[in-house]
C-alpha cells in the first residue's frame, strides 16, 4: 500500500462493549420516571443511534408516550449519569489495542466517528486507554449531524488529511454501513456488535470476528483494483 489510507471506527459495539453503562444510564432515567427498566440483553436492538434515540426506544419498549420536552429533560439526566459512570461496565473488545498499534505501525491514519456526543466519546476512549491512538474523534454534535448522514464520516476523513476514496469505515451495524455507502467509502463490519440482523446480511465489504483480522481485511480493500 503506497498511499496513506484512513480507518474510521465506530465506538459502541465496534471498539468497545458499552451496553452495560449505556443501559445503566437509560435505566437510571427510566426508573426515575416510573418506566420499566430495560435488560442489558435487549441492548442490541436499542443501541447505535445515540442517547436520545436510546431513551425514545426505552419508552417505546414500555409502551409509554414521550414528549419532546420530556425527552430533552431526560437526555440531560442521562448524560450527567453516563459521563460520571463512563466505563464502570465497559471494556475494549479483544485485540483492539494490538490492532490499533499494528495499524499505526503500518502508517494508517486512525479516527473515530460515533453517534455519541464528542465529549462522552473522548471520556470513554481516555478511560479505556486508547485516546492517543486516534488523530480525531467525531461525535454526533461535532459537525451537527449524526450517522447515517455521511457528513460526519466525510468531515472526519478530511480532518485527518485523508481522502474519501482512500478510507474505510469499521462498524457493527446497518447505521455504519449506510453511512459508509452514502459517503463512498469501503466498510468492514465486526460481527459481535449491536445489531438485531446478522451484519453479514447488510452488505459490508468484509466481515471480521476478531480484531486480529482487521488489518489484513483493510489492506486487501486498499490494494489497487
Amino acid at each position: 500500500m503506497n498511499e496513506v489510507w484512513t480507518l474510521v471506527f465506530d465506538l459502541d459495539g465496534t471498539l468497545a462493549e458499552t451496553a452495560g453503562d449505556l443501559v445503566g444510564a437509560l435505566n437510571f432515567v427510566l426508573e426515575g420516571e416510573g418506566v420499566d427498566a430495560v435488560p442489558v440483553s435487549a441492548a442490541r436492538s436499542l443501541l447505535g443511534a445515540g442517547a436520545r434515540a436510546l431513551i425514545q426506544r426505552g419508552y417505546a419498549r414500555a409502551g409509554c408516550e414521550l414528549t419532546q420536552a420530556k425527552l430533552d429533560a431526560l437526555f440531560g439526566r442521562f448524560l450527567t449519569h453516563y459521563n460520571a459512570h463512563i466505563a464502570d461496565h465497559s471494556w475494549l473488545f479483544p485485540g483492539v489495542e494490538a490492532c490499533l498499534d499494528a495499524c499505526l505501525a503500518a502508517s494508517w491514519r486512525l479516527a473515530v466517528c460515533t453517534n455519541k456526543l464528542e465529549h462522552s466519546a473522548r471520556l470513554l476512549l481516555s478511560a479505556l486507554g486508547v485516546a492517543d491512538r486516534f488523530q480525531f474523534v467525531c461525535g454526533q454534535d461535532t459537525f451537527g449531524a449524526a450517522k447515517p448522514d455521511p457528513r460526519p464520516l466525510v468531515e472526519t476523513i478530511l480532518k485527518v488529511g485523508g481522502g474519501v476514496g482512500r478510507a474505510i469505515m469499521v462498524g457493527d451495524s446497518v447505521t455504519d454501513i449506510r453511512t459508509a455507502r452514502a459517503a463512498g467509502t469501503s466498510v468492514i463490519a465486526v460481527d459481535f456488535g449491536y445489531t438485531d440482523v446478522p451484519v453479514s446480511e447488510l452488505g459490508p465489504d468484509r466481515v471480521i470476528s476478531h480484531f486480529d483480522g482487521l488489518l489484513e481485511a483493510a489492506e486487501a480493500l486498499a490494494k489497487p483494483r
